[in-house]
Order: C-alpha cells, then structure tokens, then sequence
C-alpha cells in the first residue's frame, strides 16, 4: 500500500468516526478520561492527532505556514489539556482543513520526493516516505484510542479496521 492509499483510507474512516462523534454529548467528549500531560479528553485527542499532522506536513516538509494559523484560538490553546471546552466543530473544521492541506500536498508527490530526507533535529534524519508513514500511524492510534474510551461510556464506535475500507476484488 502506498502513501496515497493508505491517506484515502484515513479520510474515509475519518467520516466514520466525525458522524459518530457528531452524536455524542459534549459532556462525554470532553470528560477527562486520560491521565496525561497533554491529553485527557476525546476532544484532546481529536485536537493533537489534526495537530500532528499539521505540524508535521507545515514546520517539517514544507517549512511553511501551518493550517492552525488560520485558526487563532486553536493555535493558542497550545498543546496541553486545553480542548475540552471547545466546541467539536471547531475542531472538526480544523482537522478537515489540515486535511484538505495534506491532500494537495500528497497530489504533489513524487517517488523522488519520497527519498528525501528531512532533518528532524540536528541529530535525527530521515527519508520523507518513513515519515509520512509516521504521521499516518500516529493518527491510526489515536483513532483507536478514541474508540476505545468511546467504548467505555457504552457509545459504539464505528468499524474502522483497513479491512472495512479495502476494494472486495470479488468479481
């Protein structure tokens, strides 16, 4: 599977999952449940997982502006528990922005551009395809894990297994 597939992927899950999280009760989603640092409530979660990816696609590739700068009071919220008062749909619009941004993005790749390598620190580099691949996995758990603390207030997430969205080559 390729970059661009597996992307597909996401976003189509990521359908599944907004119109599940569209119904649950606000108090649910922004319920502490986490005992971390940076991340307690669903809404948390939704707010890092878009974050990664705009970080990544906007400080990292590009070296640009990120999508979050279109939306101050997201940018300003910064990166520890602090979305739990925010209405779903704004992080919802800031996550299919983000989304739309990575989609031109990936429209423009080449295999070429997959071997590039990209300086993470000083003392860490390495080939953009990897981290692309990072950045997709790292949204692929949280989903999960947004559908695991769905689970234990007795809401159904939905089936978001790659297995679900794969072409049935069935003729």
């Amino acid at each position: 599977m390729k970059i661009p597939e597996l992307y597909d992927y996401l976003v189509r899950a990521r359908r599944d999952l907004w119109a599940i999280l569209e119904t649950v009760p606000d108090e649910v989603l922004s319920r502490p449940m986490l005992d971390g640092d940076r991340m307690h409530s669903i809404k948390d979660l939704i707010a890092h997982t878009a974050g990664v990816e705009d970080g990544w696609l906007h400080y990292t590739f590009l070296q640009d502006v990120p999508v979050e700068d279109s939306f101050p009071v997201i940018k300003n919220a910064g990166s520890g528990p602090a979305y739990a008062a925010f209405p779903l749909a704004d992080l919802l619009d800031y996550w299919r922005a983000v989304e739309a941004s990575t989609l031109t993005y990936l429209s423009t790749l080449t295999d070429a551009d997959l071997e590039r390598v990209i300086e993470d620190t000083p003392e860490e580099h390495f080939k953009l395809d990897g981290l692309l691949w990072h950045v997709m996995l790292h949204e692929v758990r949280h989903t999960a894990q947004i559908a695991a603390l769905l689970r234990t207030q007795g809401i159904r997430p939905p089936s978001m297994d790659l297995l679900f969205y794969l072409p049935n080559l069935k003729a």
